[in-house]
Order: structure tokens, then sequence, then C-alpha cells
């Protein structure tokens, strides 16, 4: 007996998604223009779109209160999100035991993109927005970037434009990327948010503040500094690059390895299959306990009237800010935020292997995961910050990274983390190709190609947000320096 029930196909013969995305990153020039106005542009809509931050001492945040019992920092609607203590126990770290605030917010936001062909070619509808934390004011975002708080609205504002499309969206076709991904596993406390790029028939009007791009353009503009932020960058890597749908040169320089490096038939060190057990035995292995604690009561961190900062100066600071305003759902509020100490270093090392592009991937412990391990950078440290660890050792391949010589870096641009919570959060982002040699059986790192990666980000918990960051930029080197 046979179930009458329509069934449906994904074929991959009908004009794959592949192609489509790879033709729209092709384009610096698409039909509705170029770059040569986007600075005007953006300057235009930064005058009516802005934010004043006064730094103002934790006490004076309007609407939060400090506990009285534990010290933590909460709203006193009870939503948004808390700042807490958390006190890890991991045997075998250079710091086998630590206590730290983090952030707690357990909601899941949205962050979505809009996509839709425009006279054939794939465009996305991108948002100027400026959040507290942005050290240069506003970022290309995606066309949704909200907290389940924001998008019902809990603070009174004004509905999120755009937010009917990412509901109830498995309703109707057009999914091309939809999984929940992990946020700062240093400085989040298992937070999460819904990745998603949705595609239109046709494209909708942009509003004030929005604009269709390609994707080609967009990856233009992610080697300027701190123009694309990275809620935009996360969603991005999200998106299928990779594929069968997708020509592969035949060369030997880099850009040819890097796209085959996307081929699902191309050679790789490890098979997908190694590449699982060996997360699968590192989230065993790693003895990590994580507790919550009182903020009031932490080790080796002190409260003033301004902040709340380690003894030593080191890692990063919980300090409070007071906004103001223009552009935006709210006009002023009062929160705490994570300001980091000194700039970061995040760097993919690239090798090619049989003319394949390889990342070398670090498998990293950090408290916030939800599932303990997480795919990273080859480097993700605070140098400063590093140094003041026992032993005081530099991390391994920083050296390789900063010291490469100027034909072996394939990409170096600074970029900021979320600036909705963190401070002028600035990180230097870099591929470096390298001759490096890894023994394939190291404990903590493996060779993996770009398509392997994409496999991985269409399940939670795989790649970290420092690494997705890095996919995007990769990403943004197919068809351009």
């Amino acid at each position: 007996m046979s179930d009458s029930r329509a069934l449906t196909t994904d074929s991959p013969t009908r004009d794959p998604v592949e192609r489509r995305i790879d033709a729209s990153a092709r384009l610096r020039t698409g039909p509705l223009g170029d770059l040569s106005d986007f600075t005007d542009w953006f300057a235009d809509y930064g005058r009516r779109a802005y934010t004043h931050v006064d730094r103002v001492p934790l006490e004076d945040l309007e609407g939060w209160e400090t506990d009285p019992d534990t010290g933590d920092l909460r709203h006193h609607t009870g939503r948004f999100f808390t700042v807490h203590g958390l006190e890890v126990d991991h045997p075998g770290a250079p710091v086998p035991q630590w206590t730290q605030p983090i952030i707690n917010q357990p909601e899941i936001g949205i962050l979505g993109i809009l996509t839709a062909p425009v006279d054939g070619v794939l465009h996305c509808l991108m948002q100027a927005k400026v959040e507290p934390g942005n050290a240069e004011g506003l970022q290309l975002s995606p066309t949704v970037q909200a907290t389940r708080s924001n998008y019902t609205r809990v603070h009174q504002g004004r509905p999120v434009p755009y937010l009917e499309h990412f509901l109830d969206i498995h309703s109707r076709p057009g999914v091309l990327a939809d999984v929940r991904q992990s946020e700062q596993g240093s400085w989040f406390y298992r937070k999460r948010n819904r990745n998603v790029v949705v595609e239109l028939a046709e494209p909708v009007e942009a509003l004030d503040g929005y604009r269709w791009m390609t994707l080609g353009q967009i990856h233009e503009l992610l080697g300027r500094r701190d123009t694309v932020n990275m809620d935009a960058r996360t969603v991005l890597s999200c998106l299928p690059f990779t594929g069968a749908g997708v020509d592969r040169p035949d060369g030997d320089d880099f850009r040819s390895a890097l796209l085959r490096s996307g081929d699902p038939g191309a050679a790789s060190v490890h098979s997908a299959r190694e590449i699982l057990g060996w997360i699968t035995d590192r989230r065993t292995g790693s003895d990590i306990a994580v507790r919550r604690v009182a903020l009031g009561a932490l080790r080796d961190w002190s409260r003033t009237d301004d902040r709340i900062r380690h003894d030593a100066g080191a890692f990063f600071d919980v300090i409070g800010v007071r906004v103001d305003a223009g552009g935006r759902e709210v006009h002023r509020w009062s929160q705490p935020m994570i300001e980091p100490v000194g700039e970061g270093v995040i760097a993919f090392l690239v090798r090619r292997f049989e003319g394949v592009l390889h990342v070398l991937v670090h498998a990293r412990v950090e408290p916030g995961f939800a599932d303990v391990v997480e795919l990273g950078p080859t480097v993700q440290c605070v140098a400063e910050s590093h140094a003041r660890l026992p032993g005081g050792t530099t991390p391994p391949f920083l050296d390789e990274v900063l010291r490469a010589p100027a034909e072996r870096v394939r990409y170096d641009t600074v970029l900021s983390e979320e600036g909705g919570r963190f401070f002028h959060a600035l990180n230097r982002y870099l591929i470096v190709e390298t001759d490096q040699d890894v023994p394939r059986d190291h404990p903590d790192y493996r060779w993996m190609t770009l398509h392997q990666l994409s496999d991985l980000l269409r399940h939670s918990h795989y790649v970290n947000v420092q690494a997705r960051s890095l996919i995007a930029c990769l990403h943004s080197l197919y068809h351009g320096a």
C-alpha cells in the first residue's frame, strides 16, 4: 500500500543555489550599480542613525539592578540578559581553575538576510546599523538583527522591519540556510542565534538604511576595516558557497586551490568520518566543569564604581554605558557591556595538499559552549592577556601568523565583534598561507577543506563564531583579493 501524499525533491539540476551564489560573488558591479556611492550613502545615513555613548557607574544604569545577595547585574524586567559569575575547573589547561563574569542571555535571536534575484543575479538586502559598542559607527549588517526581546517589543520600541520574512519560514520555499549557531564562548554562557537566509521570488522595497547588494560587493567591503559586522559575517558563512554546482579551475595558484577546497569531490587530508570522530573524542575527553556562582564573590576580580575588572588588569572589564540613539527601534537606554583589554589576533593558517587548500582548525574548549568543544581558528587570542597566564607562553602558531612574509598573507583586516554587548571589541583577522608541518594525529588541530567546514555549518555547535567570520573572509577571496 503506497502513501499518496506529494513528495518533494531538492534537485541539484535546477539552477543549483551554489551556482547562483557563485555568480553573485563574481560581480563587484551588478544590475543596480557598483560601490562608488557606498561611502556617501553610508555617511548620509550615519547622520540620522547614530549612537552617543557615555560611560556611567554600574550603580547608575537605568533599569538595571544589582542583586543584593549575589552581586549579579540584571534588568528589572528579568528580560534581556544577566551578568553573573562562573567558576571553571579545566584540569590540564594552562590555567586549571578560574572564575570570571559572563553574560547569560538565554533567548534565541534572529540574524537573517533576505536575498532575491535582480535581473537574474542574486542580491542580498543589507542594513546600515549602529550598535553602542561599535568602535567606528555604522556597520553593514543583516536584514534583520534582533533579539527575541527586540522583536517581541519588550522595550515598547518600533517593529523590526522585514521580520515577517523570517517567521514560520518552513511553510514556504526559498530557505537557503537556517541553523542555530553559538556566539563567543568566553563571554556568553551558551548563547545561540538563529542564522537564516531566505530567498524571495522578487526583491522587496529597500527602506531607508537598507540596500540591495551582490555578494561580490559585500565581499569587497569585507576587505575594508570594521565595515561588515559580526552578525553579517556569521550568516554569510552559512550560505552554501561550496558544492558540485560551481566550476573549479585547473590552475596551481592560490585561488584555484581555494576553489577546489569547496569541491566535495576533491581530496582531503582527513575524511568526514575521521573529523567527526576526532570532534567526538575531544568533547568526550575534555574534562571541564562549569558552575554558576555569585558575581560579587569572584576570586581575582574586583568591582569599583565604574567597572568590574580582573585584578591583573587582563582579559576584559564589565562597564556601564548610557546610550542615546537615532535610527533605531529604541532611542535611549542603559546597559552593562564587556570591554576587552587589548586587540586580539584571529587567524587561519592554510596550506595546499595535492592542489587543494586546507584550513588548520583548533578544537577549542570555552566555558560558555553548549557542547564543550567547537572548531575555532588556528590562532584566537589577545597576546597581552595570554602573556599574563602562568608560564607566559606564546599561543601555538602565533609567531607563524605574525611573522609571515607579505606574499603569504592572503587576508588581513581589523574587524569587530558584536557591538550590542561588547564595547570596541576589535580583532585583527588574518588568513596566512604556510608550509607548517602539523602531525596528522595532533590531538588539538586538524587540516580541513572548506567543503568539510561548510558541511559542519549546516549543524549547530560545530564551528565557533570567530572561525565562521574567517570562513566568510575566505569566501571573499574566491573572485578577488
